[in-house]
């Protein structure tokens, strides 16, 4: 992001009731017209100029040693230097990108549910509500990701997919973090990562530790709520099922009253469960306009594979309780 001059309908910058701009040392001391606090401005690279009744505008600080602080912080040459397209088709920088974002997203997320997680497990339901609400925000975002690849033809993604070799999203380490944090686990998807002693070993222990989900059934059992003990006992290195006694327990929860905050809690947890649902969705319409049955990337069946995730349902009592409402 690039700075430039302050246009001329900028708002002033603030100003103690003497005139002094805050953050700034008045004349007898003053820091440069245009410098940052704590900083001496070259001379020639200060500009400042007068806005109508007189307040002075301040141009922003763009003499820096060495890097932007901007640039620190983001590390946006870092990101913006990653693409490195193997094909001559203009459309492959578009899939790249588009990939590369939804790592950062996948990551955003995952991050946010293990502050979730953490939350629940000191019974810190605020917390736990600010992750999931934020999270939801996010997955927006994700799914909106779809967006540029989501009417490619099969000529188009034709253009650049042998550039992708044996490479596929389910190889991807950290969408594999998100749906252990699900509760979606499966030891055979640390297979692909052995060769990443790192990488493997962050799987190693996501897969063995409780999911999101099962931190929320703890948390209501500690509420007096009847998880059974089954559930709350399970081996969280393996795939969660549904269990009767735990859609009654959501039942018991939405019977009661409407603003109680574990009603909250649940609609939290369903808006992030829709949404996951939407996104399994959004990719299976998009591969298959982009190139139908055929088998994917990486050897999957494709489609087909899709199609089975998609019709998988996260929280899924949170969706069968409703029916004994």
């Amino acid at each position: 992001m690039s700075q430039q001059p302050v246009p001329d309908h900028a708002a002033p910058a603030q100003a103690t009731p003497g005139g002094t701009p805050r953050g700034r040392t008045a004349p007898g001391g003053a820091t440069p017209s245009g410098a940052a606090p704590g900083r001496t401005a070259p001379s020639g690279t200060t500009s400042s100029r007068t806005a109508p009744g007189g307040a002075e505008l301040e141009a922003p600080h763009l003499d820096f040693d060495g890097t932007t602080p901007y640039e620190d912080y983001v590390q946006a040459s870092v990101l913006t230097h990653l693409q490195r397209p193997l094909s001559d088709d203009p459309g492959e920088m578009v899939f790249l990108v588009t990939t590369q974002v939804m790592e950062l997203w996948f990551t955003v997320i995952v991050h946010e549910w293990h502050t979730a997680a953490q939350a629940l497990r000191e019974d810190d339901l605020p917390t736990t509500m600010a992750a999931l609400q934020r999270s939801a925000y996010e997955l927006e975002s994700l799914n909106a990701s779809w967006k540029p690849l989501a009417h490619l033809t099969p000529g188009q993604f034709n253009a650049y997919r042998s550039a992708l070799g044996e490479g596929s999203g389910f190889q991807s380490a950290m969408y594999r973090r998100l749906e252990f944090l699900l509760g979606e686990k499966s030891a055979s998807m640390l297979v692909p990562h052995r060769g990443a002693p790192r990488v493997h070993a962050e799987l190693e222990k996501a897969l063995t530790e409780p999911s999101l989900y099962d931190e929320v059934l703890r948390y209501l059992a500690r509420r007096g709520l009847a998880v059974p003990a089954a559930v709350l006992d399970r081996d969280p290195a393996l795939r969660y099922e549904p269990d009767p006694g735990v859609e009654r327990v959501w039942e018991e929860i939405y019977s009661g009253p409407r603003e109680d905050e574990l009603v909250r809690l649940g609609e939290a947890l369903t808006e992030v469960a829709e949404l996951v649902w939407r996104w399994r969705n959004d990719h299976l319409v998009a591969t298959r306009r982009a190139m139908g049955a055929k088998t994917g990337t990486g050897g999957s069946a494709g489609v087909a594979w899709l199609e089975k995730r998609a019709g998988k349902t996260v929280f899924p009592e949170l969706w069968t309780a409703r029916s004994h409402v």
